[in-house]
């Protein structure tokens, strides 16, 4: 019975050792039989992605209408929308390739649906030769107010009349420099150096963001990881672009040694004589499924631009998407989103928009 007894005490005296041990160590293992042992489980190490710092340059931030470095001074100052005469008496155009968006859209329902640029350019300061200038048409004081861009012409059908009441829209209108270039007067008007600093100072009119600049138009992919779109189940490759305009046949070419679309009309590359004969090229390309009205029988059109979940497409290095894309106010940018719904992110570098009228939207090709 003392034996007993003595085992009994002995066995407690183990344990109470053992768990005083526990306590004021907590390194040490304690004994589990091992029918009781658990088995335990080595966790891998997670890897964590590098964290990649945002590059800065001194004095330089990126464009919002390009998301490439630019001079600091010109943060905010607001960019202008030039409305340059597509005609082929026009050509050749000067400083489109310098230009940071270029939206190409009808401008008449007659003369085989002809087509105008609007060329919008955020350092307007080192322009030297931008043109011809021609007149506006509603439509563009639609789609201008979204850079809160100043909308440069030379006149306009009365159709325009209404818009320039509208206290978000500014313009100078017949006020740039005349070039003998031997052409009809029509297709002299050109904005030169120094118009625009005349303009700005002669009128008043805002040269820096405003109340009405509702924010950047486009979000970017980081340069480091840039669009790629055939991660989108959606994609198609596009590698040339064949829009249905009649008038001038405007045509785009992936160029894969520069990554950019390189634009054509009239059966001939598009060259910029103020630019070294540089031809047309663009990283990003927008086409918009969009609906028009005929003002009267002489052509006069416009746009509907405040629309919701319209067709289009995003192209980018050689590959294609279908998109949608809505505009809520004349001052709200148009918003365009992939088939998930998400707002899409464009590469670094410029912007092509085009406006297809939905009766032609069957003809566009793109392959």
């Amino acid at each position: 019975m003392k034996k007993k007894v003595l085992l009994t005490l002995l066995a407690l005296t183990t344990v109470l050792m053992l768990a005083g041990c526990g306590k004021d160590d907590a390194s040490e293992d304690v004994f589990i039989p091992d029918e009781e042992q658990a088995e335990v489980v080595e966790e891998e190490p997670v890897e964590e992605e590098p964290v990649v710092e945002e590059e800065t340059r001194e004095g330089m931030y990126r464009s919002e209408l390009t998301n490439e470095w630019i001079d600091e001074s010109l943060r905010n100052q607001r960019p202008i929308a030039a409305m340059v005469d597509n005609e082929k008496t026009a050509l050749p155009h000067y400083g489109l390739s310098t230009a940071d968006v270029v939206y190409e859209l009808m401008n008449s329902t007659k003369n085989g649906y002809i087509t105008r640029f609007m060329v919008l350019v955020k350092d307007w300061g080192s322009i030297e030769q931008l043109g011809s200038i021609r007149s506006v048409r509603p439509t563009n004081f639609e789609l201008a107010p979204e850079w809160n861009a100043v909308v440069c012409h030379d006149g306009g059908p009365f159709y325009i009349d209404a818009y320039l009441e509208n206290p978000w829209v500014d313009h100078f209108s017949g006020t740039f420099s005349r070039v003998d270039n031997g052409k009809p007067r029509e297709f002299t008007e050109y904005i030169l150096s120094g118009d625009l600093e005349k303009n700005f100072e002669n009128s008043g009119v805002d040269q820096e963001y405003n109340e009405y600049y509702e924010g950047p138009h486009f979000q970017f992919a980081s340069e480091t990881n840039p669009v790629d779109l055939s991660e989108d189940s959606s994609s198609l490759d596009c590698t040339f672009i064949d829009l249905p305009f009649d008038h001038n046949q405007s045509e785009l070419e992936y160029d894969a040694a520069s990554g950019t679309y390189l634009y054509s009309e009239y059966g001939e590359p598009h060259l910029d004589p103020g630019n070294n004969n540089t031809q047309l090229a663009f990283k990003n390309v927008i086409i918009q499924n969009a609906r028009y009205q005929e003002f009267d029988d002489n052509g006069y059109m416009m746009f509907y631009t405040k629309e919701s979940g319209r067709d289009g497409y995003y192209i980018t290095d050689g590959k294609a998407i279908p998109i949608t894309w809505s505009k809520e106010t004349d001052t709200s940018p148009t918003r365009y989103y992939d088939m998930d719904g998400n707002e899409i992110t464009l590469n670094t570098g410029k912007t092509y928009i085009a406006f297809v009228g939905e009766p032609f939207w069957d003809e566009l090709v793109i392959e």
